[in-house]
């Protein structure tokens, strides 16, 4: 039966909707004929059962974010081996069931589906099941050691008035237990048995499905009717739940709380507003993560990976991520195989190989904290990425954007990757490409530096670095490019080399300074006016010197005995 106006399962509303409380709402209230006799065909008997002990309520007993998910680690601890539906047979004219809203725990994710009805008739409680999530293993009354609410003392008992239609319309759950088609869907009292914490959320919850709106309006209080809203299926609330919980200002404790929340496909459906809310809050919030190392290594599995998959992260380069990434794995998970597991199936499609140094994948191979299948998968897809042209680099990543992972997305590294080809006769030579992006170039003016990532020659590290700088003359801006060694003791090295750019007109690199010198720690050589224009004439649009909008340099690097 569908109500006029009434989209079975709740009204999809836009996810993105800024539509207030009030718009949300469908075009029917109902809220009138809630509790009310003369518009119900059954009666719903919530029996009230006392919470674990030391248990607060859940809802109002708590003053924040932090105490809600203590008390909800808690009472999962406590009813982690209890079913969370049951329906035993009191006589054949009444179901009873046994409800509980499992809890989260960090890094686990529960799943809806021990959600179940079971109808039992006056027979043997295993000849006549009826399981409606379609599970295989039916679930009657426990027999085994783990502890059943049967066993606990009614407080009190609350009767409510229900339309098996409306309840129907709205949630999955009660759609499957009134019109299954069978003798038990035509029974007038259904007996729910809950704990004392959870019965504000469940009757508001039982509201909403008439009125389309909530009295719950803190987070903690919205956090346990989300809940509830899982374990009944009902769609439309969890969505309105979402939407207001977005509209509360997020912090990094609700952020890490609604990445760790139950984990049904409806639930991530319906709830994919908030989580992403939540992930792109903690992305913001560690952005710059050099700075917030120590806070970064606390964070649990979801955060983590809330923060690597952005592609605005600004690390010094990938090789640092993969680091960090290490070292968070290893705090979070000492023992090695439980290590292992979490980098292979959670962290390793996060890490964006592609843009490691040859040298840094080298030590990815002799890792021991990957599965040598799974080092050489990643390597030599990094490495043939690695070898492909810019133009096919920047066609592969654009194919990745609706992917579950980003791989072969360029991050806002502080050290711009670059491409090496390395010689050894007949001298020691290594040819480097570095390309800039136009919005990159622009972003240098009036002062600002740009450096590529180490590259090797001779056992020693040399770097590329792009300036806004005066002219020689100190007259106008102008674009520069130099060579520097890394500081490595008091070493000195004797280095010819080479400066060229990729022109527009011709599509060839074309030498634009040489020169040699010698080098020691942390000196570097080069040209203030590469191009030998003022800056302006450099970046303009019609600019020779950008090809689709990349800048293309190379620098050649001989050793000369």
């Amino acid at each position: 039966m569908r109500l006029p106006g009434a989209d079975l399962f709740g009204p999809r509303i836009g996810m993105d909707s800024d539509l207030s409380p009030v718009e949300y709402r469908s075009d029917y209230d109902f809220g009138f004929a809630f509790n009310d006799s003369n518009f119900s065909d059954r009666v719903l008997k919530i029996e009230i059962v006392a919470d674990f002990p030391d248990e607060k309520s859940v809802g109002d007993g708590c003053s924040s974010i932090t105490e809600w998910a203590r008390n909800r680690k808690r009472r999962r601890e406590d009813i982690m081996k209890d079913k969370a539906v049951e329906v035993v047979g009191q006589n054949k004219d009444e179901q009873v069931l046994n409800f509980n809203i499992p809890d989260t725990e960090n890094n686990v994710a529960y799943e809806n589906q021990d959600v179940e009805a079971v109808v039992m008739t006056e027979g043997s409680p295993t000849d006549a099941q009826l399981d409606f999530n379609q599970r295989g293993d039916a679930a009657g009354p426990s027999s085994d050691s783990s502890w059943s609410m049967d066993c606990k003392t009614v407080l009190r008992v609350k009767s409510v008035h229900i339309s098996s239609a409306i309840l129907a319309a709205k949630s999955l759950f009660f759609h499957k237990l009134f019109l299954n088609g069978i003798k038990e869907s035509e029974q007038r009292d259904v007996t729910v048995q809950i704990h004392a914490s959870e019965e504000e959320a469940l009757l508001d919850l039982l509201n909403f499905m008439y009125s389309n709106t909530l009295s719950a309006t803190r987070a903690t209080a919205l956090l346990d009717v989300l809940l509830a809203a899982d374990k009944f299926k009902v769609a439309s609330c969890m969505r309105y739940c979402s939407r207001l919980l977005r509209n509360i200002p997020m912090t990094c404790e609700s952020a890490l709380l609604f990445l760790d929340l139950p984990s049904s496909i409806l639930m991530a459906e319906a709830v994919q507003p908030l989580t992403d809310a939540a992930k792109q809050f903690l992305a913001v919030k560690y952005k710059e993560i050099s700075k917030f190392q120590e806070e970064v290594l606390k964070l649990p599995l979801a955060g983590i990976e809330a923060v690597l998959s952005s592609d605005d992260l600004q690390a010094a380069s990938e090789d640092t991520l993969y680091d960090l990434v290490l070292k968070w794995a290893r705090t979070q998970y000492p023992k090695m195989e439980e290590r292992k597991e979490v980098l292979a199936k959670r962290l390793v499609r996060l890490i964006r190989f592609p843009y490691m140094t040859c040298r840094k994948l080298k030590k990815v191979l002799n890792c021991n904290e990957f599965h040598p299948e799974l080092a050489s998968k990643v390597v030599l897809e990094a490495l043939f990425f690695k070898a492909e042209t810019s133009h096919r680099q920047r066609a592969i990543a654009a194919d990745e954007p609706n992917a579950v992972n980003r791989r072969f997305v360029e991050r806002a590294y502080k050290y711009r990757p670059v491409k090496v080809v390395e010689l050894e006769l007949p001298h020691q030579q290594c040819v480097v490409y570095l390309d800039l992006k136009r919005e990159e170039c622009a972003q240098l003016f009036p002062a600002g530096r740009v450096y590529s990532q180490a590259f090797h020659l001779g056992g020693q590290g040399f770097f590329l670095s792009a300036h806004c700088n005066m002219d020689q003359q100190g007259t106008y801006h102008c674009f520069g490019l130099f060579l520097g060694m890394q500081e490595k003791g008091s070493v000195s090295f004797a280095v010819d080399y080479e400066f060229a750019a990729r022109s527009k007109q011709t599509e060839e690199y074309v030498s634009k300074y040489k020169g040699n010198y010698t080098f020691t720690g942390g000196k570097a050589v080069g040209y203030r006016n590469l191009f030998g224009v003022h800056w302006q004439a450099f970046i303009e649009d019609d600019s020779n010197n950008f090809i689709n909008g990349i800048l293309h340099l190379r620098a050649e690097l001989t050793i000369r005995q």
